[in-house]
C-alpha cells in the first residue's frame, strides 16, 4: 500500500488493536493469475510470532481456499472513512480527497483441516464476537448440527510476517486548515465521518 511519510503508523500494539477492533476483513490472493478475494470475519493471536497470526474459516464451497496452502497472502482491514470537501479548507488551489484508516496484513497462509482445530476456531470465533452481545447466542458443540459445521468448512492461520499501517487524517495539511476538516466530519451524520473527526483529534494529541 503506498503510504507517504505523514501518514505511516508502524506501532505493533496500535496496528493490532486497530485489527482486533475492525475484525472482519478481505483475504486478498492470486488464483491462476488473477486476484480473488474473500470477504471473512478473523481472529488475531498477538503473540503468535514476531507480528501475530490472524486464524479465519471460509465455506467448503467457496473455491478461493483450493489455491491457498502455504501461498503469500494478504488481509485488507478498513476503518472509518469520510469524505473531505475543499470547501471546508476556505482556501485557493485545492482539490477534494478522503480520509480514512486501514491496515494490511501479509503473510503465509496455511490451511487447517483437523476436525478438532477446525471446532476450535468455531467456538472460538463465536466467543469473541458474541461477546459484546447483550444476551450472547450459545454455541452447542454436541450432537450431528455441530458435525455438519465443521465439516462444511475450512480453516486457516496466517503467519503474519508484515503490518502496514495508514492513518489518513490530514496530517499533511496545516494546523488550521486541519481543525476545519475535523469540525465539519465531526458536524456529519454520517457516524463513520464522526469517527474520523474523532481519530484526528487523538492523533493531534
Amino acid at each position: 500500500m503506498y503510504i507517504p511519510p505523514s501518514f505511516a503508523v508502524t506501532d505493533p500494539a496500535r496496528l493490532h488493536g486497530f485489527v482486533a477492533a475492525n475484525p472482519f476483513g478481505l483475504l486478498v490472493s492470486n488464483v491462476e493469475g488473477v486476484p480473488f478475494a474473500t470477504h471473512l470475519p478473523f481472529l488475531l493471536d498477538r503473540d503468535a510470532g514476531p507480528h501475530g497470526q490472524l486464524l479465519g474459516h471460509m465455506a467448503r464451497a467457496n473455491p478461493h481456499w483450493h489455491t491457498l496452502d502455504g501461498r503469500e497472502v494478504l488481509a485488507v482491514f478498513s476503518g472509518p472513512h469520510g469524505y473531505v470537501s475543499p470547501a471546508w479548507y476556505e482556501a485557493e488551489n485545492v482539490v477534494p480527497t478522503w480520509n480514512y484508516v486501514a491496515v494490511h496484513a501479509y503473510g503465509t497462509c496455511r490451511l487447517i483441516d483437523d476436525s478438532a482445530a477446525l471446532a476450535a476456531i468455531l467456538t472460538a470465533s463465536v466467543a469473541t464476537f458474541e461477546g459484546p452481545v447483550p444476551y450472547p447466542w450459545k454455541l452447542d458443540t454436541a450432537g450431528e448440527f455441530f458435525a455438519r459445521l465443521v465439516k462444511g468448512i475450512v480453516g486457516f492461520r496466517i503467519e503474519v510476517s508484515r503490518l502496514e499501517g495508514k492513518w489518513k487524517l490530514s496530517q499533511n495539511q496545516p494546523a488550521e486548515r486541519r481543525a476545519k476538516v475535523e469540525r465539519a466530519l465531526a458536524a456529519s451524520a454520517d457516524p463513520a465521518a464522526q469517527e474520523v473527526a474523532r481519530m484526528m483529534a487523538e492523533e493531534a494529541t
